[in-house]
């Protein structure tokens, strides 16, 4: 051991090996290394995978839209000029209480049909919506049958007499419209749209919050030119919700709806039979109507009512019988104490 200049066996071997250190120094940085990479792997499967989804869903979107131009600057503003005419009119208060409804930034007007939405309903949720009485909103004005309506039915856009329902959307630079599906129950397919006054967009999917307004990104981004018309009907009119994002206002723009109510949407001056009660458990239960002062005591008061009516008969059998005269024993045979 002295001759080789090592003083421990352990000593030697660490020298006829010197690669092993280096190994074990490197052994955990390649396990870490391959966690990492396992780790890496798996997120960006999921990713690949979520972003395959939106992309189907994005295709089930177009699947059920479409989109034409079909009037000109010219026709444009000939609409144009009509729907400032509807606006002056609101603004004089010359519609029906229910063909107006103002929110900041965005005003509709109904015609034909109108139905109660969003803060107006009793009940809030999908499925809640009711159309209003009839004669609640302005008839459909004749310009729209006119210059909009006829034209696309003649384009084939529009089966005839399709429409009875006609609503304007007249938005200010940041208005919006939250997420939403027109009512099913309400109306039925297709959902028809003219774009006027600026170009905007059409968001499909997104999510709204609110204090400060922020929306998510949208499943399908549809943009939609001044004198576009958009057509929704399947995926894209039922199954996924739409909107109008603030920033998408860009400058005041206007829509026009074309729409069809159902022949059983139900209305606010609809009262469904309620069937015959069923006899219950529930029946015996109090009423919740409001009892009078001296109600609680008005059982006591009858049955001493009644014992007093007993006890004024007993008194009065007495009574009759000390006046008997002596020697009526036929009579006095039947006294009520024998029965």
């Amino acid at each position: 051991m002295s001759t080789t200049g090592f003083t421990d066996l352990r000593e030697k071997l660490k020298a006829m090996t010197p690669h092993r250190d280096n190994l074990k120094n490197k052994i955990p940085e390649r396990t870490n290394g391959g966690a990492k990479k396992r780790k890496y792997r798996e997120e960006s499967e999921e990713d690949t995978s979520d972003q395959e989804q939106r992309e189907a869903e994005a295709q089930r979107v177009k699947d059920g839209i479409k989109q034409a131009t079909v009037f000109s600057a010219q026709d444009c503003a000939l609409i144009e000029q009509k729907i400032d005419e509807v606006v002056a009119k609101g603004d004089k208060g010359l519609y029906r209480e229910h063909t107006v409804d103002r929110a900041p930034l965005r005003n509709k007007y109904f015609f034909g049909e109108g139905y109660t939405y969003g803060s107006q309903l009793e009940r809030r949720g999908p499925g809640q919506e009711r159309l209003y009485s009839k004669g609640e909103v302005d008839d459909i004005p004749d310009w729209v049958h006119e210059l909009v309506i006829e034209r696309l039915v003649d384009r084939g856009l529009l089966p005839e007499g399709f429409v009875n329902s006609a609503v304007i959307n007249d938005y200010q630079p940041g208005g919006c419209i939250v997420s939403h599906v027109d009512p099913i129950h309400i109306f039925e397919r297709p959902i028809v749209s003219v774009s006027l006054f600026s170009d905007s967009a059409l968001c499909f999917g997104c999510k709204f919050q609110f204090k400060p307004i922020r929306v998510s990104e949208p499943v399908l981004y549809l943009p939609v030119l001044r004198g576009s018309v958009t057509v929704l009907s399947d995926y894209a009119a039922d199954e996924i919700t739409h909107c109008i994002r603030p920033q998408d206002i860009k400058e005041r723009r206007a829509v026009i709806i074309l729409r069809r109510t159902r022949s059983d949407a139900p209305r606010l001056d609809t009262h469904p039979i309620s069937p015959a009660p069923i006899p219950s458990e529930r029946s015996n239960k109090r009423s919740h109507r409001r009892a009078e002062p001296d109600a609680a005591h008005r059982p006591r008061v009858l049955e001493m009512d009644k014992e007093e009516s007993r006890l004024s008969r007993v008194r009065g059998r007495r009574d009759y019988s000390s006046h008997e005269a002596p020697g009526d024993g036929p009579t006095r045979r039947v006294k009520m104490r024998r029965h």
